[in-house]
């Protein structure tokens, strides 16, 4: 431990955000960085517990205690290498994980934890000033081939490690760049495309192959696609996304969330956006359906396009700001949680179900909504009722649907594989990470259902670790 007595003589200092009268007017990123004068400090508030729950509750494994003691040295290098040691992407962990670990930190029984993200994010950015991050390029290789379908964090873990392994990596993408809902779901105020094309650069030069706009399945057969490669690595996400199939969901001006957040991530990279199929929130009164972070960054993202106004709605009741009883630590605490977005301006309601969306011409132009309940039935399940005559219609212009996703998309690929599929309609894996499918793995989103960007580097790596055994047997 850097400074046995840290965590009592000094407090928790964030960063916090760019003013918001500066940052709404830009895409870069939103949150501040610290001097490293006061990043060691905080580093130093680590107590290196006997049991260190920070490490328990990180879905990669992160050896926490062991870097925040090199930070507190200044060993730039040290911390980079321990963190790098079971994270490929430290870089995208330290910017938009909700950290798992900080709320598992035994000083958050206090609600003082070490900022552990905040950090990580300093450590990547110094070992990249300083020249740290270099290619690694493999020494020997196998001479097996494998393909990874999709290149969001699982697909790029697993690729970064069967690349170690001395394989030959190929990575397919339907979009026209890479990095998978990493750079088109992630607002850049959240998650800078530069930060991506960083890592990329090092992995191309460390030999791995990307193959953008190529829909598998399509451009390139199931057969040539088995017959070409070792193995392949299905990573490609649970894109299917929960609809709201109520009166006039075919109204023009409702839209999925993500159709809205990649556009607007296209357009920033620069893409044109034809007018028919344009997106935007100018001007217009904003209604985002959905609570979680992907409501959250459509918030963000339609105050930057100058929204008249922004109203989210979610249908369960308003989590409380501390812990319950039933939910202690060191578990996730299921509190009420604000964005930097929801701090620009935004209201937000809660205990609303829709019922119908109310159009004019075909267009977008009223909701109505109604007040739900909460309780449970006898077999103790949760049961939400309409609250009788709590009716009530807004007027809006663009409507956002941003409820989670369902399962990964069958159509294509995974039918033409002859995959089979669990009772969520997700991808089956047997414990090796392999599908019904011969020489087939899956891993991430696809076989786990939509979750966080660190469990998906986690899951990435778990899969590359059975399929280079699989292709390694001796």
């Amino acid at each position: 431990m850097g400074n046995p007595k840290g965590f009592m003589q000094i407090g928790r200092k964030e960063a916090g955000y760019r003013p918001i009268n500066d940052r709404i007017y830009d895409y870069g990123e939103v949150e501040q960085t610290l001097d490293e004068k006061d990043r060691i400090d905080q580093a130093a508030r680590c107590m290196d517990c006997g049991v260190p729950f920070c490490h328990w509750g990180c879905p990669v494994g992160s050896k926490i205690p062991e870097w925040q003691e090199m930070v507190y040295k200044a060993d730039w290098k040290g911390a980079y290498d321990i963190l790098h040691s079971s994270n490929s992407f430290p870089e995208f962990t330290g910017r938009v994980c909700p950290a798992p670990c900080e709320k598992a930190c035994v000083l958050a029984i206090h609600n003082e934890a070490v900022t552990i993200r905040e950090n990580e994010a300093s450590t990547v950015e110094h070992a990249f000033n300083l020249g740290f991050v270099q290619p690694r390029i493999p020494e020997v290789r196998t001479g097996k081939k494998v393909a990874i379908v999709g290149s969001g964090p699982a697909g790029l873990s697993a690729a970064d490690i069967l690349n170690q392994a001395g394989h030959e990596i190929t990575v397919f993408e339907k979009n026209n760049a890479i990095g998978g809902l990493l750079r088109f779901g992630i607002p850049d105020f959240k998650l800078s495309k530069t930060i991506i094309d960083r890592r990329l650069e090092i992995f191309l030069d460390e030999g791995i192959n990307f193959k953008p706009n190529v829909t598998v399945g399509v451009d390139i057969s199931r057969e040539e696609l088995l017959a070409q490669f070792d193995a392949v690595v299905l990573a490609n996400g649970a894109e299917q996304a929960r609809d709201l199939p109520v009166e006039g969901r075919e109204l023009k001006g409702v839209y999925l969330a993500m159709e809205f957040l990649m556009q607007s991530n296209k357009r920033i990279a620069g893409e044109d956006i034809p007018e028919e199929l344009n997106i935007f929130a100018k001007d217009k009164r904003v209604l985002v359906i959905g609570g979680g972070d992907t409501g959250s960054d459509c918030v963000g993202t339609s105050i930057r396009q100058k929204a008249k106004s922004v109203t989210q709605i979610e249908i369960l009741p308003k989590p409380t700001e501390n812990r319950a009883g039933n939910n202690p630590w060191p578990y996730w605490p299921n509190t009420l949680r604000t964005s930097s977005s929801h701090l620009e301006g935004c209201d937000r309601r809660w205990s609303l179900s829709t019922k119908r969306f109310i159009g004019e011409n075909g267009e977008i132009k009223q909701v109505e909504l109604v007040k739900v309940e909460w309780g449970k039935d006898n077999a103790g399940r949760w049961v939400m009722t309409e609250k009788p005559g709590s009716e009530e219609i807004i007027e809006v212009d663009l409507v956002l649907l941003s409820m989670g996703f369902t399962q990964p998309v069958h159509n294509g690929l995974l039918d033409e594989l002859g995959i089979e599929y669990d009772t969520r309609g997700n991808v089956k894996v047997n414990a090796r990470k392999q599908t019904s499918a011969d020489k087939v793995f899956a891993c991430g989103d696809i076989e786990a259902g939509a979750s966080l960007v660190v469990r998906a580097i986690e899951a990435g790596k778990i899969a590359a670790q059975y399929v280079d055994e699989y292709l390694s047997p001796e």
